[in-house]
């Protein structure tokens, strides 16, 4: 089962456990109050106000940054003490943020002894509940029962599904042959086809029926579908069931109805609106703290080449409705990178990158000049990432949709940048053009937020930088 938060479908396992942390972490506030305090707990609260916001305070920033390293994510792939040292972090920097507000705000403040210990006690309770989550509970209680009807090649694409994080919200109870339809499927999964349909979803107890016929046209089961979903079982169209599932529009299903007719796809007024006052404010905020960092990278640079040699470099990338800008980095390869052979894809261990290239890289200091391509209109902080033009002419001339995204601005952070590895093929372009339609499709204020906390793992644990 998943559940839709912030313009994105979370499973439903994961959902509980985000609760239960949040009541965790509230408590542990409370806790810390009763134990630093035992006997003035009253006189506190009738002295400085009622307790009740500086839990719930305490519980929404820890929730957050536990989103902002993944913590809630179902790609989360660490170890133990990967997840440790993520739980920790999270909690010192919950912490930091939970100290800010306090002290901006002084009527809420609880004192450091309290704060200490709230902390302490939190990072215990959440170890704890990891634990008990990990070992303790059923993940099939939450995974939704699924029938499909077809079996065919693109029945196969949910067969096919081979990710653990994939398959983690339902379970395919078997699937049923239309008629004249060959089997891509398992066939142990095959069920009799001349069973009724609403019989065979009652006896295996389906929550959810998904049509994935090859050929509508063919003797299409309305009447059986019609029953089910009167009888309370939800009948989800292919394309619709993998976007929820796998968080991508599945190029190899899609087909322009869907998209034309379909829910999505939204760019009215005031989301531009928003959107623009989110680029320019996180700019300014990010501009702010980096400033320091961006005049050290400047400096290591000129140190490394010389006085003379370039700190910014300047590239052509394709824009909204495939205008081309130059987009603005910090130079992290030779001055004669690309005098050779032209443009080139970006390799693992590059000879071409620098020793400060290699840092500011890994970091991600590189991307940092963008925030002006930001400011001047030419990307927003969130979308998907500009490519160059030759590299846009031969992947839209091989991989289909490919020039619809730029039908939105490009972005320093977004959903592909997130969920897929950096792409240095068009294989990897592939890839990370499901992701980026599944943004536009479901791009929102609250989405873009989303993506912004999680951006915070990817470059605070340096993933997928090349």
């Amino acid at each position: 089962m998943r559940i839709r938060i912030l313009g994105q479908y979370v499973h439903g396992s994961l959902a509980v456990l985000a609760l239960v942390e949040f009541v965790l972490v509230a408590g542990a506030m409370f806790a810390a109050t009763v134990i630093r305090f035992p006997e003035n707990l009253v006189h506190i609260q009738a002295e400085h106000g009622p307790l009740l916001p500086r839990m719930l305070l305490f519980g929404l920033t820890v929730l957050l940054s536990l989103m902002a390293f993944g913590m809630y994510s179902s790609r989360q792939r660490a170890p133990a003490f990967g997840i440790a040292i993520r739980l920790f972090t999270s909690i010192c920097a919950a912490t930091v943020g939970t100290t800010v507000v306090f002290f901006l705000i002084p009527d809420v403040w609880v004192g450091r002894g309290v704060m200490a210990l709230a902390a302490i006690l939190a990072l215990l309770a959440l170890m704890a509940s990891r634990y008990v989550f990990s070992y303790l509970v059923d993940d099939e209680v939450f995974k939704r029962r699924v029938l499909v009807y077809g079996s065919g090649e693109r029945a196969r694409s949910i067969a096919g599904l081979r990710r653990r994080t994939d398959r983690r919200g339902f379970s395919v109870v078997g699937y049923v042959a239309s008629d004249g339809e060959s089997c891509s499927v398992p066939r142990e999964q095959l069920l009799d086809a001349a069973e009724s349909m609403l019989s065979v979803c009652a006896r295996l107890d389906v929550d959810e029926v998904v049509v994935a016929m090859d050929d509508r046209r063919r003797a299409f089961p309305i009447l059986g579908l019609l029953e089910c979903r009167l009888a309370g079982i939800d009948v989800t169209e292919l394309l619709t069931f993998l976007e929820r599932e796998t968080g991508r529009v599945r190029i190899d299903v899609l087909n322009p109805s869907w998209m034309i007719f379909g829910e999505g796809f939204r760019r009215g007024p005031i989301r531009l609106f928003t959107g623009r006052m989110l680029d320019l404010l996180a700019s300014l905020v990010i501009v702010t703290v980096s400033l320091p960092a961006m005049l050290v990278t400047a400096c290591a640079i000129k140190l490394e080449d010389g006085w003379r040699a370039p700190v910014l470099y300047r590239q052509s990338r394709v824009g909204f409705g495939g205008n081309s800008f130059d987009v603005l980095k910090f130079r992290s390869m030779r001055t004669d990178a690309e005098v050779a052979g032209g443009a080139q894809w970006a390799q693992k261990s590059d000879p071409r990158v620098t020793r400060v290239g290699a840092i500011i890289r890994k970091l991600r200091i590189d991307e940092l000049p963008q925030i002006l391509n930001v400011l001047r209109g030419h990307m927003s902080f969130v979308g998907p990432r500009p490519e160059r033009p030759q590299f846009v002419a031969q992947l839209a001339e091989k991989i289909p949709y490919y020039v619809q995204r730029h039908c939105v601005k490009p972005g320093i952070t977004g959903w592909a940048q997130l969920c897929y590895p950096y792409g240095s093929s068009e294989q990897d372009a592939l890839e990370k053009l499901q992701y980026d339609l599944y943004y536009i499709k479901n791009n929102s204020l609250l989405f873009d937020l989303a993506i912004i906390v999680q951006t915070a793992e990817v470059v605070i644990l340096g993933k997928g930088a090349r």
